[in-house]
């Protein structure tokens, strides 16, 4: 009788478990289906639990010009999830003993002004510098096609008033992540594309991920559209701009490895990626809900890791909840319609 009850529970979980894939597979499908429709711009969504893809579809168009339908490899600019890798990148070169936390700007960049020399690494991996974010200067329009080397682009704001004084608030900034960026470049002796590309993307297996160019034939890369009127193709923006804060090119596969590699601390050790997924506290005591490349936010009741990021023609999302290791990340090929809220539900909805 025992080996026949085993043999009807193994049969029973093996129903239920299919059973289950089959329910959750057709929930997310609704909820993507309601936000991406076929004929329009796409979007890919991918989620794993403990390391292993439990959902991968595509849904919309990767070019409309062509017809192209989107699939679930296709590569996307990432915009702002760029920000895991130059702080992870970071996190490497302090493992090394090549940087410290609490060192501050001039150290690297000698003559950089406006409380350079109080300004530290941790600040600019915080969002708590109080540097002027680069992008929300009316000024931008005047280099946003220009292909400029990062000395240039970090001498095009550090005359900039400070917005606050460093650790007093928290205000999300883009030119932090330019300037490490240009630090990593200055400790390493590579540039940053060499860098990401050398110490991360070979290093993992991230064969489809690239530091973006509008020159090099990517394969699969995606097309970008934006709504003004109705969908139009993106604006264009040199690579040299967003450089170290949303540069990075890549597709869902490819961040599954990235958030596999972390896991497993492939890159760096647990104990100093710890200091990634804290919530870190300002001069009086309150708390930010930021690390350093994520913010650390509450969903539903469990903390989670997430990031978004937005480029010209594009939006991404990756959330990550540590506890039963779900990780789930969206890519869209338009600004006008961005994966982030439609992430989260299906975090949730894996997690109930």
């Amino acid at each position: 009788m025992k080996s026949i009850f085993k043999v009807y529970m193994v049969f029973f979980l093996i129903f239920y478990s299919a059973a289950f894939s089959q329910n959750l597979e057709s929930k997310i499908d609704k909820l993507v289906n309601e936000k991406f429709k076929a004929d329009g711009p796409g979007a890919v969504f991918s989620v794993s639990k403990k390391g292993k893809v439990v959902y991968r579809k595509a849904v919309g168009k990767a070019n409309l010009e062509l017809n192209v339908k989107m699939q679930p490899e296709f590569v996307f600019e990432i915009g702002s999830m760029t920000k895991q890798f130059t702080a992870v990148s970071v996190l490497m070169l302090v493992e090394q003993g090549k940087i410290k936390l609490d060192d501050d700007i001039t150290k690297f960049i000698s003559d950089y002004p406006t409380n350079g020399n109080v300004i530290t690494i941790h600040h600019l991996l915080t969002h708590t510098s109080g540097i002027k974010d680069f992008t929300s200067m009316k000024a931008i329009k005047n280099i946003a096609r220009e292909d400029l080397s990062p000395k240039e682009l970090v001498d095009f704001f550090k005359n900039e008033p400070i917005d606050f004084k460093p650790g007093e608030q928290f205000k999300y900034c883009n030119s932090g992540y330019v300037v490490l960026g240009y630090i990593i470049e200055i400790v390493s002796g590579q540039t940053y594309e060499d860098f990401i590309q050398n110490h991360i993307f070979e290093k993992i297996g991230m064969k489809n991920s690239y530091y973006a160019s509008h020159d090099k034939i990517i394969k699969n890369r995606v097309s970008g559209y934006r709504n003004k009127d109705g969908v139009v193709n993106a604006n264009y923006i040199s690579f040299s701009i967003p450089y170290a804060s949303g540069s990075i090119m890549s597709n869902v596969d490819d961040m599954l490895k990235w958030q596999n590699a972390i896991d497993s601390n492939k890159l760096i050790s647990s104990k100093i990626a710890d200091k990634a997924f804290t919530n870190y506290t300002l001069k009086d005591g309150s708390k930010i809900d930021y690390g350093y490349g994520w913010h650390i936010k509450d969903l539903n009741g469990k903390l989670v890791r997430e990031h978004g990021g937005s480029i010209f023609g594009f939006k991404s999302m990756g959330v990550y909840e540590p506890g039963e290791q779900v990780y789930v990340i969206g890519l869209s090929n338009c600004d006008c319609n961005s994966p982030t809220a439609l992430t989260r539900d299906i975090t949730a909805l894996v997690l109930q």
